[in-house]
């Protein structure tokens, strides 16, 4: 069909019945806004084709168009989270621009100074945005909002405008030819299906806005196979006409922020409570327990001891409700008492190395490790064995193991360091791996027999640390070893 005649009458109609549904819609509800949108753009059309030498011959002539938009929006709010609804019905024009000049010889031959082809179209968008608004003032009327959503199209008509210079005759010509709608080749779809978005700021009643929209459906039926999208950008400008609704009545001035308007506050420019009609209530010692209730009106306290400060029985700085012994003078890190001697020793707590084991000044409140003790535990280290190439004990270790779980059971003071050892065979990296896990083993024996992890530290050195000479079998031999080490707790 040809739009210049029933077609063009029709969407005439259909684009005034939209914009009336628009404009009852918006009056008839408080909460929706109608507005009037329009703006300026750059039209281009996206082809693609399978034309040999297109690319040359005609795609870099081509050109945007530039173009227009007017209509109507509507914005229906989609509860209280700044998300609106926006459709629109917006008259849009649409296009390219093909303009070539030729050259002195490229004219003489085909006989045409210059080429200019504009495809000027017609249409009626429909877009269905959502959109959300980040508000920039506290009444809302501010906002900087982006804008999405579908967008269908229908074609209003158009036309080709052609434009050419020849030379040989010198003449001008200048033509127009309608387009045509339909199913056919050289035809115009009726519907265009895409999407749009706008971003952009709303300063009260105005939109200032950037647009984008893109067509994702094929709007020309073409003589040649390829396909033709629509793509425009531009800037709008929009007008809302209605209000969301009756605004709601001033708020009443609360000068002191207290809770009272200053209709009903006896003190307006001092913060009070309501029982005291907005007026301070009397403090004289200013420690918030008003004078009715303060059996000490003139020296500050707390509410839990009617007005007066805490009492502290031992005059230790600590007053009784953070004094663990308010009978005894003490220090605040103690919670009001005296430094503690867990063990009895005479050092105290915080100069005791050994805190929970009787010691020596001397030995900083340690127990002194005698020399038997030590000679003991080498005695124990030089018995726990292991499988060749291996982290497995064996059985005849576990006795001397046993020995040594009981032994630091009787002194929780202890801190034990394993150290696992290997001769020089093999590659050095595997031999550390190797005594790292022999040290585990042992730690992990110990463990299980109830000695506390924090008390044992097992590391492994690999063939770095040997005691005897790896050339021979007798050196290596002792090599491989773990070394047991005593230390005092914490020292």
């Amino acid at each position: 069909m040809n739009p210049g005649t029933n077609a063009s009458a029709a969407y005439k109609k259909v684009f005034f019945l939209l914009a009336w549904a628009l404009m009852i819609i918006g009056s008839a509800n408080a909460q929706v806004r109608l507005g009037v949108i329009g703006g300026l753009h750059t039209a281009k059309v996206q082809e693609t084709n399978n034309l040999p030498g297109w690319d040359t011959s005609t795609n870099k002539f081509l050109s945007g168009l530039s173009g227009f938009q007017l209509g109507l929006i509507l914005e229906v709010p989609l509860g209280h989270h700044g998300f609106f609804f926006q459709p629109a019905i917006t008259y849009t024009t649409k296009g390219r621009k093909y303009s070539r000049n030729n050259d002195s010889t490229t004219s003489s031959l085909i006989d045409t100074i210059y080429t200019r082809q504009n495809l000027n179209l017609n249409y009626i968008d429909i877009p269905l945005n959502l959109t959300y608004k980040f508000y920039l003032s506290k009444n809302h009327k501010n906002s900087f909002f982006l804008s999405a959503g579908p967008q269908i199209s229908f074609i209003y008509g158009g036309k080709t405008t052609n434009e050419t210079l020849r030379r040989s005759d010198p003449k001008y010509t200048n033509e127009s030819t309608p387009i045509t709608v339909g199913k056919g080749s050289n035809t115009y779809k009726t519907v265009d299906l895409g999407i749009n978005g706008r971003a952009g700021f709303e300063l009260g009643n105005v939109m200032l806005s950037a647009y984008f929209s893109q067509g994702l459906t094929s709007f020309y039926n073409a003589p040649y196979q390829g396909t033709f999208h629509h793509q425009l950008v531009g800037a709008s400008l929009g007008i809302w006409l209605t209000s969301t609704g009756v605004p709601p009545p001033p708020k009443k001035k609360d000068t002191d922020m207290d809770g009272l308007t200053d209709d009903q506050d006896a003190c307006p420019l001092k913060p009070g409570p309501a029982k005291w009609h907005g007026c301070p209530v009397p403090d004289t010692d200013q420690d918030g327990i008003d004078d009715e209730h303060d059996s000490c009106k003139t020296v500050p306290g707390l509410a839990r001891y009617n007005g007066c400060p805490i009492p502290d029985t031992d005059h230790d700085g600590v007053n009784d409700e953070e004094d663990k012994c308010p009978d005894k003078p003490g220090l605040a890190r103690y919670n009001g008492c005296p430094i503690p001697d867990r063990d009895g020793d005479g050092i105290n707590d915080e100069e005791d190395k050994c805190p929970d084991s009787a010691g020596t000044l001397e030995n900083h409140g340690c127990p002194e490790i005698k020399k038997e003790t030590r000679e003991k535990i080498n005695y124990i280290a030089r018995n726990i064995l292991f499988a060749s190439s291996s982290d497995r004990l064996i059985d005849s270790s576990y006795l001397a193991l046993d020995v040594l779980a009981a032994l630091m059971k009787d002194h929780p003071e202890w801190h034990l360091i394993i150290e696992g050892h290997t001769d020089n065979s093999g590659r050095a990296d595997k031999n550390l791996i190797l005594s790292q896990q022999r040290a585990a083993a042992v730690r992990d024996y110990l463990v299980k027999n109830g000695i506390s992890e924090s008390h044992i530290t097992a590391v492994g050195f690999g063939q770095e640390r040997p005691i005897a000479d790896n050339k021979t079998v007798a050196g290596k031999a002792a090599n491989r070893r773990v070394e047991l080490k005593l230390s005092q707790e914490n020292q």
